[in-house]
């Protein structure tokens, strides 16, 4: 493999049977890219595809693990790309139906509506518990 663990035409070559990958290196490793959608990335030289709640066991099955990353504060993990089964790399076509799955839900999960982040729930909250505030110009004098 190429610098970072990843070589962009050994990816195009591995991913033919699936169709046209893009290839863009991010973080030291790389995301791969289809119809302008990441589904999978490639991280230590190992790949990982994008998994729903529908395809975790897949993975399970074949002894599969999340992706995961050391940080300063201890190892994170990412539950929705999972490591490519070793056996896939030498069968092209059941590569490509797993990759036109993973393909599928990271479709899905872009076209999903979007939550807000805890942070901002969490101001709109606090605005709304306030007690509105009198405006100090509109009130009488006493007489």
């Amino acid at each position: 493999m190429a610098a970072g663990g990843v070589d962009p035409e050994y990816i195009r070559e591995l991913f033919a049977a699936f169709g046209p990958v893009t290839v863009r290196r991010m973080f030291g490793g790389a995301g791969l890219y289809a119809d302008g959608q990441m589904f999978s990335l490639v991280a230590g030289g190992l790949i990982h595809l994008k998994a729903g709640a529908d395809t975790i066991p897949d993975f399970e099955r074949e002894g599969c693990a999340p992706f995961s990353y050391d940080t300063k504060t201890g190892k994170r993990t990412i539950t929705s790309y999972w490591r490519l089964p070793e056996r896939l790399y030498d069968d092209p076509e059941e590569l490509a139906e797993w990759a036109r799955t993973a393909l599928k839900f990271a479709k899905e999960r872009a076209a999903a509506p979007k939550s807000k982040s805890l942070k901002s729930r969490s101001r709109k909250a606090t605005a709304e518990a306030a007690p509105a505030r009198r405006n100090k110009s509109t009130r009488k004098a006493p007489a």
